[in-house]
């Protein structure tokens, strides 16, 4: 990894960079095609998609039947359940607490206003299952989902080429409640869910992370059709180290950012040529034992050390990179956080490593990433809800508002407003 020592504020901007992201216009020609044929053809085009695309001639049907998930269920060991079954608890009790209240106000005498919190009805949530089936992903969607409330809860996870999908996606899928699950990937299981076909149903919001061309369906749908969750890119880490690290940690959490693919980046910002060395030594050691070394070693090179002698001067570069994970492992890391202003999830300390987000802590780790954090929310209850204003206003509550409304609506030359009101006036004399 390239370490750049006490750079100028100059080059900020061009060292907070991510992966570049190549292809981006035919990526977007060939997810425009998928859609407007899954729009037009429905299942018809996810059939042959499926066959154009992943090589798989559709039999049976898309969804998953409950025979296929009993015996998921049976293979799948018991270690692994009771791991799951850790996960689902903490993950439940975070999000549960998150829970948001009505709230009713009299702003003005018999003037009542009341926000109501009301879960989205129909949500599709996607799972990738190219080369790493991430059923913790199940957890952190499906869960939030059916706490909040929402009435169906759709999957749409890509399976093999003998219309398999993971035991432990299926198990978390059941275990989790999802309601129906479809063996479809890539854009077109976003374009199914977006505007629905026969088999799939058709929702009100899409979750889930995926590759560009699943990202870019995303996007696409996302500004003509319905909603997602947020803008996503390849995963990152930043973590900001001072002596009071330990190099091999920070060198594991690096890695586990960089194995995720070949466009994943960690960023190292530390306070010290010697400490960034060290580092730079760990990670070497640690990306040569780690099995997907062929991911790991293309992220490496998205990825860098940077020194900078103050504590303020890392916060600050942290707070314009807006990571998607940052881990401060740096003395007095609580109150370090009161200053970050841009980050999708913070891990504080030398014993909050990424991979407990993204497992079994109960934070959501689905979060965003390329610096939309310094805008957008990670996944969360709020993500499956939204908010419903009411008012109920008595006839003296309107008299005592009406001179107000009339004057504004009269001020923007909207007659038809203030007329709204004097004729409930009127008719109230």
């Amino acid at each position: 990894m390239k370490i750049f020592v006490n750079p100028g504020k100059e080059q900020w901007k061009e060292l907070c960079l991510r992966a570049k992201q190549s292809e981006s216009k035919p990526v977007e020609e060939i997810v425009l095609k998928i859609l407007d044929r899954v729009k037009l053809d429905g299942d018809k085009a996810l059939a042959e998609l499926s066959l154009e695309i992943d090589k798989r001639e559709v039999v049976g049907g898309f969804q998953v039947t409950e025979k296929e998930l009993d015996e998921a269920c049976e293979r799948l060991s018991e270690a692994l359940k009771a791991a799951i079954e850790t996960a689902v608890k903490n993950i439940s009790s975070f999000h549960r607490a998150q829970l948001p209240k009505e709230i009713t106000v009299e702003t003005t005498e018999d003037v009542v206003c009341i926000q109501r919190p009301v879960a989205i009805q129909k949500v599709g949530i996607y799972i990738p299952g190219g080369t790493a089936p991430l059923f913790s992903t199940v957890l952190m969607l499906a869960l939030p989902a059916k706490i909040a409330g929402c009435k169906e809860v759709v999957m749409c996870t890509p399976c093999d080429r003998d219309g398999k999908v993971a035991d432990a996606v299926l198990y978390a899928a059941r275990r989790c409640g999802v309601d129906k699950i479809f063996k479809i990937g890539g854009a077109q299981a976003i374009g199914a869910m977006a505007f629905g076909t026969e088999s799939v149903p058709q929702v009100n919001k899409i979750f889930g992370p995926g590759n560009r061309y699943v990202t870019m369906a995303k996007q696409l749908v996302g500004s003509t059709t319905v909603a997602i969750d947020m803008p996503a890119g390849p995963s990152e880490v930043m973590i900001v180290a001072d002596e009071t690290c330990c190099p091999e940690f920070v060198a594991a959490d690096l890695l586990s950012q960089c194995e995720h693919g070949a466009d994943s980046q960690g960023i190292v910002v530390c306070d010290s040529e010697k400490l960034a060395n060290k580092i730079a030594d760990a990670i070497e050691v640690q990306a040569a034992e780690l099995p997907r070394d062929e991911y790991v070693l293309k992220s490496l090179a998205n990825s860098r050390i940077i020194v900078l002698y103050s504590r303020a001067e890392m916060i600050k570069f942290a707070n314009i990179y807006g990571a998607e994970h940052l881990i401060l492992s740096i003395s007095d890391g609580m109150k370090a956080v009161d200053d970050i202003t841009a980050a999708g999830s913070v891990f504080v300390g030398n014993y909050s490593p990424e991979s407990a987000g993204d497992y079994a802590s109960g934070t959501n780790h689905t979060l965003p990433t390329s610096g939309w954090a310094h805008s957008y929310s990670g996944v969360n209850i709020d993500s499956f809800m939204r908010k419903m204003t009411i008012q109920n206003i008595s006839a003296s509550g309107l008299r005592g508002l009406s001179y107000t409304i009339i004057k504004m609506a009269e001020a923007e030359g909207l007659a038809a407003h203030a007329n709204a009101v004097k004729i409930r006036l009127e008719n109230e004399e």
